[in-house]
Order: structure tokens, then C-alpha cells, then sequence
């Protein structure tokens, strides 16, 4: 029998303070460098999930909602939502929070796939994720349908490495 895990045990967070030299030239953290925290604060997630070494197997989104300025704080919330045999979704809301008002807003979205190693490096099982709260049940469910889309685009992925590989490309 497959070992269960629940969501919120694969809950990870993690909050920077966004300085100078993390933005760009409007005074906004650069996207380069928020996707770097995601990629992270998802890899987190995913090996509380695995108990194992994982490996990012596609960015599947990220959807950028709303610039993050100097001096704001950025709060990354991650959670493992959805499980295969040996691959797993990883959903990571990015907040920013004006810390002199207080305001907090969502400032990005991101879904992330990851696949977890063996000692030889290759694909190993994992524990099932299970779902518990209302919204957990619904990132749970609704990810059967994102991971349709996202096998559409890697097939799409797949058709451009061909034409991009003919010669004289």
C-alpha cells in the first residue's frame, strides 16, 4: 500500500526583504530573481513530500499579478497538490506586503512540477498527497486538468526541438 501524506505537511514558506540590488530599473524585483525563490521554496516543498533528492521537471506557470517594489517584503507559500508515481505538482502563491502600511497582496502565482531520484538518480516513487481543507481539495482536483494542459505543451515542446533541429536551423 502507498504510503499518504497530507498537504499541509509539504507546507513551506519562506519572506525576503526585496533591496536594491534584487530589482530593476522601475524599482520592481526582478522576475529572474522571483522565480529563483519559487523554484526553491517548491523544491522545499517537494522533498518534505518525497523524503527524497528532487529535480524542478518543468516550471509549468508563472503568472506575474503584480510588481513588487523596494523595500516590500515578498512571502512565498508552497504546497505539494497533486501526486503521480514519481512526480508531483507544486503550487506556490507569492504574496507582497507593503511593510509600512501592512497591505498584503498577491503578487504571482506559480505551478511547478517535480520528480523525485533514487540513489542512482532515477524516477522513484513517492507517498500520495492528500488533500484536507476546501481549497486543498480544490487545487487537488483541479490538477488532473493542468496536468493535461501541461502535456499538451510538452508534446508542443517536443514538436519545436524537431523543427528547431532540422539542419541548417
Amino acid at each position: 500500500m502507498r504510503e499518504k501524506r497530507s498537504m499541509k505537511d509539504t507546507l513551506s514558506i519562506k519572506t525576503s526583504y526585496v533591496l536594491p540590488p534584487d530589482t530593476n530599473h522601475h524599482g520592481t524585483l526582478f522576475g529572474g530573481k522571483l522565480m529563483a525563490y519559487i523554484d526553491d521554496i517548491a523544491s522545499i516543498s517537494a522533498t518534505k513530500l518525497a523524503r527524497k533528492p528532487v529535480v524542478t521537471a518543468s516550471t509549468d506557470s508563472v503568472d506575474f499579478l503584480k510588481p513588487i517594489g523596494v523595500g516590500d517584503a515578498v512571502t512565498l507559500e508552497a504546497m505539494v497538490t497533486y501526486t503521480g508515481t514519481t512526480s508531483m505538482e507544486v503550487f506556490v502563491k507569492v504574496l507582497s506586503e507593503n511593510l509600512m502600511t501592512g497591505e498584503k497582496e498577491v503578487a504571482a502565482i506559480s505551478f511547478l512540477t517535480f520528480v523525485a531520484l533514487d540513489e542512482s538518480g532515477r524516477p522513484t516513487a513517492i507517498p500520495e498527497v492528500v488533500p484536507e481543507t476546501e481549497d486543498e481539495k480544490w487545487l487537488n482536483e483541479t490538477a488532473v486538468n493542468r496536468a493535461n494542459h501541461r502535456k499538451a505543451r510538452k508534446k508542443y515542446s517536443k514538436e519545436l526541438v524537431e523543427f528547431f533541429s532540422r539542419p541548417g536551423k
